[in-house]
């Protein structure tokens, strides 16, 4: 009987032993898959990032000065901020992120009545039009185009107003 419960024990042991080690390689082989990234041509129209953060401020200048002072926030010609990071799918590619406070009450939030404004970078802005106006969303304005990349303005469900900017 002791015989048999020692062979019982051993053989338990080994299997841990190889369950163990089998968890550990399938470990190491997802640790060295790459993830599923998207192809650099893929043209599906949505947001790729966060393009910019607006608020309000009862005066922009002294907010901005004070987040320089402060924080260290260096404003730049346009009178905004910009951080910049790279695209993990295309590690080549800077974005960039701007923050800018407006003078309390002005009209580029309009008609939203909040004291905030998202920018959301986009691909394919055309096609993200089409989209918004199969599902019914208030578009605000048309495509205009700069520079620096196009904008199109529309109001999501609570009245929010959105600034959607595909960059060149």
């Amino acid at each position: 009987m002791i015989r048999f419960i020692l062979t019982i024990s051993i053989v338990t042991i080994l299997a841990s032993c190889n369950l163990a080690n089998k968890k550990t390689e399938d470990m190491e082989e997802q640790k060295n898959e790459k993830p599923d990234t998207p192809s650099t041509d893929d043209t599906t129209p949505k947001v790729t990032g966060i393009g910019g953060i607006f608020f309000f401020s009862d005066n922009p200048q002294e907010i901005k000065d004070w987040y320089a002072q402060n924080l260290g926030l260096e404003i730049n010609a346009w009178g905004s901020s910009s951080f910049e990071s790279r695209d993990l799918n295309n590690p080549d590619e800077v974005n960039s992120l701007q923050w800018m406070p407006f003078k309390k009450g002005s009209e580029y939030f309009a008609p939203s009545k909040k004291e905030f404004m998202i920018n959301y970078r986009v691909r394919n802005l055309e096609g993200l039009l089409d989209k918004l106006k199969e599902n019914g969303v208030t578009i605000l304005d048309s495509i205009a185009t700069y520079d620096y990349g196009k904008f199109l303005h529309i109001m999501d469900a609570e009245g929010n107003k959105i600034e959607l900017w595909e960059p060149n």
